[in-house]
């Protein structure tokens, strides 16, 4: 038994062995990556090194200008706003709410982006155009986007605290100075849209915890009778196809 166990051991060892020495050899054939700051004579080198970077610190900061710059903000807040007044939680689930919102948003932000794919990105890559057209054609349909979405008060109250002169036309406006703008405006907007819809639910709970209490039963939470009611409401008024028409309706 102990020669067994002995002679185990001893093949084990040497399949060891075999499978690191052939690790060992096949360890030259896996690519390695080395990034190196050197010296360059061209400023041609530096400035392409600048707009790498540029365009690294852009991309991590795209999911906030994805939020900050289209329809998303108020997508997102009408949804919350309708689970909070059916009460149910997490129902639908924050994934759920999240992708509804993004693929509507990309639903209404299509024609937007599909013009400054043809007018700023395709130019630009067939070489007609220079770096700085291509950027003032792509930024081009987003700002008008947010132009047609933005409040002349909340506008006005950003380029007064820039202390910045009386702009004559929409040209004149920072795309700094619209975006605040234009999320603050979305963000009243879909607080407006929240309010209308939580005035039904509030009606059946209302009614729901009168009746409780004219029953003499205060220790039975209303919530919990009023939730099915809601639901019920909200599936026979067919409430998602009403409550999506509606905000795709309130961007044109």
């Amino acid at each position: 038994m102990k020669r067994r166990n002995a002679f185990i051991m001893l093949a084990g060892a040497a399949l060891l062995l075999i499978m690191a020495q052939g690790v060992a050899m096949a360890a030259p054939l896996i690519p390695s990556v080395n990034v190196d700051v050197g010296s360059s004579n061209k400023p041609q080198d530096v400035a392409v090194t600048l707009q790498v970077m540029a365009l690294l610190t852009i991309l991590s900061l795209a999911p906030g200008i994805l939020i900050m710059t289209t329809s998303f903000v108020r997508i997102v807040v009408v949804i919350g706003f309708l689970r909070n007044a059916l009460s149910t939680q997490n129902a639908p689930p924050n994934q759920v709410v999240i992708a509804l919102s993004l693929f509507l948003t990309f639903y209404i932000m299509s024609p937007y982006w599909s013009q400054a794919n043809e007018n700023g990105i395709q130019p630009y890559m067939a070489g007609q155009i220079t770096q700085e057209e291509a950027i003032k054609n792509v930024v081009a349909p987003v700002r008008e986007f947010m132009f047609k979405q933005t409040r002349e008060s909340d506008l006005a109250l950003f380029v007064n605290l820039a202390d910045d002169e009386r702009p004559e036309s929409p040209d004149d406006v920072s795309t700094f100075t619209l975006i605040p703008a234009f999320v603050i405006s979305e963000l009243k907007t879909a607080f407006q849209i929240g309010f209308m819809i939580y005035v039904p639910f509030i009606v059946i709970d209302m009614i729901v915890a009168s009746t409780l209490m004219s029953m003499g039963m205060m220790m039975l939470p209303p919530v919990m009778i009023s939730l099915p009611f809601k639901i019920l409401l909200f599936v026979m008024v067919d409430g998602w196809h009403l409550l999506i028409k509606s905000l795709i309706i309130s961007f044109k």
